[in-house]
């Protein structure tokens, strides 16, 4: 009886190991559901399979979502949750059911960004979309999607980026302005329709809505949004816009109570009018017969004759772009405008049958103006925007400069900014491009209102998009020659995806192509202006500021051996990497090296990024 009591299990081990068993139970289901959601989101999105999935091919039932790194998947970091969605660009052509993630608790319950852009995905938003309460960045763009957006969508209180541009949605927009941290909201060219919600407009770094059916008065933006977020609405009127509104019916019927006032008044002004028009008339004659006796004299006095060249030189032209148009001295000489073969296109649908006369007619603003000539933002008849960079006093001729023109034109990056039509004469050159409505990477990293925190993930993905095309920009013009010639942060725009596009490429001067130069020392200028671009990526500050030169300060801190006193302190807050940061501050200082020999060639400075972005994907 006594060895029986002995051999006997205490019941609170019983406990622990039943409770244990339990947890691993659930933990497996969990994990189960989650991965079960995940496949079905993906076979719906490729067709069921049909589509070729490539690198998601990943994704499968003998893996693991996060210990196995699943393609384009990103979980939490302290517990394998699913954090983030990358299938943008995956060539994907099924159907979008957000509710397979958004209806499965543990996904809804940490799932906070989606990019989806650039596949070719029909179906609509599910209204189970605002079980997703962590969601806050949702980006849909060029996808072919469609149907109304669910009033649900209001309930995603967490959300800050908002992106269904260039799809197909109808209806009309929910009522967005009870999500405070709104930041980027993007519409335009859909069919949407109704009347623009009262968002707060303050809180917006981007918003468009353009190429809509939007009817009515536009809210008060308060100067934050110009007509470009706007436009191609017809029916759509109010500032920013240059249609005014019809005046209320209020208004109407206050302006009637007032129409017998009127009335009286206008038979009083109207006498007023007809004597005046009397005194004219009497004072017109009196000035015809004096002018019939002058020209009597002038007969017979000898004539001189005054001639004019009309060869179609272009000097006839003002050049003070708000619009072009002909300068005084040939306004009354229609022979002397200058033919529309003046201005070339390029192999560019998107200004193709543009003409010359199209720039002299458009209203335009000027919006920089820098050492090589000033940037306009034109208005074309279409509604189109473009930019049109003006150059003037470029000692090249017009031969040279087409054939440079149309040999840039053969060497396309998908993160270099084409021209899509230029014009040249003697005195000046045009050269006209897709406008950039989320400005330059100067304005993003030194701009007073900041649009963009820019964390260290987005700054390196920046740094290596930018190397990569400058390296494969050098690698082909490397026999003619052509190096960017000014590179800096204000010529690095951002497209509508935040992407980096390099700008006025090949816009130096000529004499600085010296036949004395070798191929590879040419390009060195354009290293030093990447490694200057990289010093503010990681510091945050000006090139100059005070009198201080950046590269001289962060050359002098590093010796001093107080390196991690150059980073941004923003960087540092998110607890980036430090031996990332060091490692492109390293590459930087390299570029910036004041001996040009000494500096690495572009592709050798891309190899080193993207061994540096590797190594950070890698540990997040």
């Amino acid at each position: 009886m006594a060895s029986s009591t002995k051999n006997r299990i205490p019941i609170w081990v019983v406990i622990i190991f039943f409770s244990l068993f339990l947890l691993l139970h659930t933990t497996t289901s969990v994990e189960d559901e989650v991965k079960k959601s995940l496949l079905n989101f993906l076979s719906k999105l490729s067709n069921n399979g049909t589509t070729q999935l490539g690198s998601l091919s990943s994704w499968n039932t003998t893996s693991d979502p996060c210990n196995d790194h699943w393609s384009g998947v990103v979980c939490g970091i302290k517990n394998s949750v699913i954090k983030k969605l990358y299938l943008n660009s995956s060539k994907l052509e099924g159907e979008l059911d957000i509710g397979i993630l958004c209806g499965v608790a543990p996904i809804a319950a940490s799932l906070g960004v989606v990019h989806l852009e650039y596949n070719n995905i029909h179906g609509v938003i599910s209204t189970q979309i605002s079980s997703c309460k962590q969601l806050t960045h949702f980006h849909v763009t060029r996808n072919k999607l469609s149907g109304s957006l669910p009033a649900s969508l209001v309930m995603l209180n967490n959300l800050i980026q908002f992106d269904i541009s260039n799809n197909r949605f109808s209806g009309s927009l929910p009522d967005f302005s009870s999500i405070s941290g709104l930041q980027v909201f993007l519409a335009e060219n859909n069919q949407l329709g109704g009347e623009i919600p009262r968002f707060d407009f303050s809180n917006l770094k981007l918003f468009n809505v353009s190429n809509n059916n939007f009817t009515g008065s536009i809210p008060d933006v308060h100067g934050h949004f110009t007509a470009n977020s706007f436009i191609g609405n017809p029916y759509l009127c109010g500032d920013p816009l240059p249609n005014e509104c019809p005046p209320s019916q209020s208004n109407t019927l206050s302006e009637k109570s007032k129409d017998s006032y009127k009335s009286s008044v206008t038979m009083f002004v109207g006498y007023i009018v007809l004597g005046l028009i009397g005194i004219a008339l009497i004072i017109f004659m009196l000035c015809k017969r004096n002018k019939r006796k002058k020209d009597k004299v002038n007969n017979a006095l000898p004539k001189k004759v005054v001639a004019v060249d009309n060869d179609g030189d272009d000097s006839m032209y003002k050049s003070s772009f708000g619009g072009l148009t002909k300068s005084e001295t040939s306004a009354d000489d229609q022979s002397g405008f200058v033919s529309s073969s003046v201005l070339v296109v390029l192999t560019s649908p998107e200004v193709n049958g543009l003409k010359f006369e199209d720039l002299l007619r458009a209203p335009a603003e000027m919006i920089g103006r820098g050492k090589s000539g000033s940037l306009y933002k034109v208005l074309l008849g279409n509604n189109q925007i473009v930019a049109v960079k003006r150059i003037k006093d470029w000692d090249i001729s017009s031969h040279e400069f087409k054939q440079r023109m149309q040999r840039l034109d053969k060497v396309k990056h998908p993160n270099v900014l084409p021209t899509l039509a230029f014009y040249s004469s003697k005195q000046e050159k045009l050269l006209v491009y897709e406008f950039q409505q989320n400005g330059n990477l100067f304005k993003f990293l030194h701009g007073t209102n900041m649009d963009y925190a820019f964390d260290w993930a987005t700054r390196l993905e920046i740094a290596a998009n930018i190397a990569e095309a400058l390296a494969f920009m050098h690698q082909e013009l490397k026999d003619d020659k052509i190096a960017h010639g000014n590179l800096k942060s204000s010529n690095i725009l951002l497209n509508k995806n935040m992407e980096p596009c390099i700008s006025e490429y090949g816009l130096m001067r000529v004499e600085n192509s010296s036949p004395s130069k070798s191929s590879n020392a040419f390009f060195k200028d354009d290293v030093y202006g990447f490694g200057v671009i990289l010093l503010e990526l990681l510091t945050g500050n000006l090139v100059q500021h005070n009198g201080i030169d950046l590269t001289d300060w962060v050359q002098s801190v590093v010796r001093e051996e107080w390196t991690v006193e150059v980073f941004d302190k923003a960087l540092l807050s998110e607890c980036a990497s430090i031996e990332r940061l060091v490692s492109l501050l390293q590459v930087a200082i390299q570029c910036v090296s004041r001996s040009p020999e000494a500096r690495p060639s572009m592709n050798q400075v891309a190899a080193m990024i993207n061994a540096i972005r590797e190594e950070d994907e890698k540990s997040a």
